[in-house]
């Protein structure tokens, strides 16, 4: 198997690098391309490979052991931030410290590292582009599109700021206006199905008609970690209706095994910092085919979508939404970095592993609190790795989940975080609950755990 080393002369760093199995390239990617006055550096580490290998008990403890967590807490808060593997650690530190060594390459073109993932989301090598975040995203695609007067938006009430902000502002610059869906909640008292989510959407655009410009929801809402039908309400709804589709992905990439052109949505915005376990800052933007359908689907507009910001001229979208000026090129080189462990370890995998553990989180807490209000779906093809519940029988009462939660970290070491929603859109106080987090550094122990710690705490106090 052949290395691709990267020189780093003045700096006489240790690379440390994801190899890909098959075809012998280097998985972290563009090789002397990213440095390109560099020699060869000193001597590699061999890095853990997954590759081929049973994903049992014993290959999941070998995954574990990629993350330098502290050992003292048990972090399964993965939906506001992940943890990023050793490794993928280290080569970012190398990055950093090869721009610091030679800062006149600090402004190296990003596009090659998006061209090297996009497969692994079912995209063209000229589909996807690494950006800033999933906000950056969101914004890039709203704010670039051009509506007028009396447009239509359909969205839902369980959206994100990075995604209510911009509907906002072009409300109020174009005259838009945004329809706030209400979209039903898992309860004790209400079983949820694809087709209530689905019918949602449906119904909406047969009441707005051809005014309808776009529909925008979550994946996986950041409220209930309920999974909305992404290919279902692409296909059934918007696609036969000609609209386009942004979808907001802030919880899914590295979580589940996304393909974008089986979901057929029109752009796709996602975290590279989460459920990847990239490094802050980091995220994926998903534009299909040059946005040509939505030149078709808006053919009576002159420029249906524009590039704010962008500094290139070229014809492609991809080259314009990467061209922002000063990237953070260490940052997005280790998200690849990120990217290509996930894929030695094999993305079905990593989602059976999250959805497993998260069906187990779900069934445990069932037992263990059997009067509790619970909002995630047990159901596997709306589950995702949130699991979001609220033990005590005011479900509106903030302050004490707040405290549940920092005595959860404080006396038992488990970090989760707490999350607030409109169970209904025209309800007047929001309900809270409790939202835990699993990923693919967990295993049974953490859930059977955190759940029993959980039951002391709540009857000291009950």
């Amino acid at each position: 198997m052949e290395i691709n080393n990267i020189d780093m002369s003045t700096t006489n760093l240790e690379r440390r690098r994801f190899l890909k199995t098959t075809g012998g390239l280097t998985l972290a990617g563009v090789g002397t391309m990213a440095f390109p006055q560099a020699a060869l550096a000193s001597e590699q580490r061999q890095p853990t490979s997954f590759y081929g290998k049973n994903p049992n008990e014993k290959f999941w403890k070998k995954v574990r052991k990629e993350f330098i967590l502290n050992k003292r807490t048990t972090y399964m808060n993965v939906g506001t931030s992940g943890s990023m593997p050793e490794q993928v650690l280290e080569n970012f530190n190398d990055y950093n410290e090869a721009i610091s060594a030679n800062p006149w390459q600090s402004n190296i073109p990003t596009i090659e590292l998006a061209k090297q993932v996009a497969h692994q989301f079912g995209a063209f090598d000229h589909e996807l582009i690494l950006n800033r975040n999933t906000t950056d995203g969101m914004c890039s695609i709203i704010n670039g599109l051009q509506f007028e007067p009396g447009d239509v938006i359909l969205t839902t009430h369980h959206e994100h700021g990075g995604a209510t902000s911009p509907l906002r502002h072009v409300r109020e610059r174009y005259g838009v206006d945004v329809i706030e869906l209400s979209i039903p909640v898992h309860t004790r008292d209400q079983e949820l199905t694809e087709d209530d989510l689905v019918n949602i959407f449906a119904d909406a655009v047969a009441q707005y008609g051809n005014s309808v410009r776009l529909i925008t929801f979550s994946h996986v809402t950041y409220t209930t970690g309920t999974r909305l039908p992404a290919k279902r309400i692409c296909q059934e709804v918007a696609i036969p209706n000609r609209i386009p589709t942004l979808i907001d992905g802030a919880h899914t990439p590295g979580m589940l095994n996304l393909d974008f052109h089986d979901i057929d949505c029109d752009f796709y915005s996602g975290a590279g910092h989460k459920w990847q376990c990239g490094p802050g800052a980091t995220g994926i933007l998903y534009v299909r085919d040059n946005a040509n359908r939505l030149a078709d689907f808006w053919s009576d507009r002159a420029t249906p979508l524009w590039c704010i910001n962008s500094s290139s001229s070229s014809s492609m979208l991809q080259a314009r939404f990467q061209s922002i000026g000063q990237d953070n090129y260490p940052a997005k080189r280790a998200l690849v970095d990120a990217c290509m462990m996930w894929e030695d370890i094999g993305r079905d995998n990593i989602e059976k592993r999250v959805l497993d553990l998260s069906a187990l989180c779900k069934k445990e807490l069932q037992q263990a609190f059997r009067h509790a209000h619970y909002f995630a779906p047990p159901a596997r093809e709306l589950s995702s790795g949130l699991t979001t519940f609220n033990p005590f029988d005011d479900q509106y009462d903030g302050e004490l989940l707040t405290e549940f939660r920092n005595r959860l970290h404080e006396e038992y070491g488990y970090i989760v975080r707490t999350t607030s929603f409109l169970l209904h859109a025209e309800d007047a106080y929001r309900t809270q609950a409790l939202r835990i987090s699993t990923h693919l550094f967990h295993n049974e122990d953490d859930v059977e755990g955190l759940v029993s710690a959980m039951r002391r705490l709540y009857r000291d106090m009950a």
